[in-house]
């Protein structure tokens, strides 16, 4: 399957790129920085802002379907890539007939999201974190889910809890809207994207993804994945 991930180069986006490389499909990487990516058997490399409508109906042109791994570090600042440039991906898919899109939004979406067991996330940690200083992606997440869910495109939103990096896949769990876990190893992230390309029980529906065999310390997480870096 021709696939093309946006947002490539970061954390995430190198998961996918590598693991549907793996699985066989044909793989657009799209990224903003020229020679932060080779291109190599299977691989394809494109330069382009998702903010730009006419690059990413470029990158798009031609596929089967598309991963979104957009992200930016959580700030009290305006946010608005995850809308835009998946506006932009929507509008680009819909000219060129493509119909199947995965999409990064978060457990956050889900209002009834409360991990069991995590006193101190749900009562210190998720008010001061995910309510304040991540409430202007959060709401540019909201606008995103909205627009995609009003597409007529085959889409998926995937729903990763508390980001973290870990160098294989577990056995994740998924459920529909979401799931009892405070996190996601971005492997488990990937690996859940990648096989809704072939699986099509999420299809126009939000998938949960949680990690529950390995656990990251949270002090380090919200300095590594709430801060410091990009999805």
């Amino acid at each position: 399957m021709r696939t093309v991930v946006f947002g490539a180069t970061g954390p995430t986006g190198r998961q996918l790129t590598e693991q549907a490389l793996a699985a066989g499909h044909e793989v657009t990487a799209v990224t903003r920085r020229p020679g932060s990516i080779q291109p190599r058997a299977g691989l394809t490399v494109v330069t382009a802002d998702v903010a730009n409508p006419d690059a990413v109906e470029r990158a798009v042109a031609g596929s089967d379907a598309v991963l979104s791994s957009l992200g930016v570090p959580l700030s009290p600042k305006p946010i608005t890539v995850y809308s835009q440039g998946n506006a932009n991906i929507v509008a680009a898919m819909h000219r060129h007939g493509v119909k199947r899109l995965v999409t990064i939004s978060s457990s956050v979406m889900d209002p009834t999201w409360r991990p069991t067991g995590e006193f101190f996330f749900n009562n210190i940690m998720d008010p001061l974190i995910n309510r304040r200083l991540g409430r202007t992606a959060h709401e540019d997440m909201r606008r995103m889910e909205a627009l995609v869910r009003n597409s007529d495109l085959d889409w998926t939103v995937a729903r990763p809890s508390g980001l973290f990096d870990h160098p294989t896949v577990t056995s994740y769990h998924v459920e529909e809207n979401v799931a009892d876990g405070l996190f996601t190893a971005r492997a488990d992230l990937a690996a859940s994207m990648v096989a809704q390309l072939t699986d099509h029980r999420f299809v126009r529906r939000a998938m949960a993804v949680i990690t529950t065999q390995v656990r990251p310390s949270i002090a380090g997480l919200i300095w590594r994945e709430a801060i410091a870096k990009k999805k």
